[in-house]
């Protein structure tokens, strides 16, 4: 990605469109165990497409780097997310939200008869959405990958 330009870039994001034509196989290792190995355990041989597991509509893929410290349980800075704008957002589903002309990230808590727009950092206040509201729900975050060296 550091080739391709963003398609928008704004304080809080640099949002990437999705190019899956391409297939891609990767060596496919299994299940790892985070305890001790098993000498039994073997390469299964299979191959995986990241193309293919990550993106179900790719005309409506997108990739953004999360910014910030409002959701920082559920990601880090320059966390890789993938957004899937064809989806319809339910109760605890991690959105991409234009709110007061940027985009950020926020968990919908849907209760009885009320909606929040919710930071994972209890320091961000939550965000209640209500029939007046200009915000749009832009997509639903669907993986999110880090980087670890």
């Amino acid at each position: 990605m550091k080739s391709q330009k963003p398609i928008i870039s704004t304080p809080s994001f640099d949002i990437f469109k999705a190019a899956s034509a391409t297939e891609l196989l990767l060596p496919y290792i299994g299940t790892l165990r985070a305890g001790f190995p098993s000498p039994a355990d073997d390469f299964s041989g299979e191959r995986i497409d990241l193309n293919r597991l990550c993106i179900r509509h790719p005309e409506a893929t997108y990739f953004a780097k999360a910014k910030g410290t409002s959701m920082n349980k559920d990601f880090e800075e320059d966390d890789l997310l993938v957004i899937d704008a064809s989806l319809d957002y339910s109760n605890n589903y991690i959105a991409m939200i234009f709110l007061d002309g940027d985009f950020t990230i926020k968990r919908i808590r849907k209760t009885r008869n009320k909606c929040y727009l919710e930071s994972s950092n209890k320091d961000y206040p939550d965000i209640e959405i209500t029939e007046d509201s200009k915000n749009l729900i832009f997509g639903i975050v669907t993986w999110s990958f880090r980087k670890h060296t």
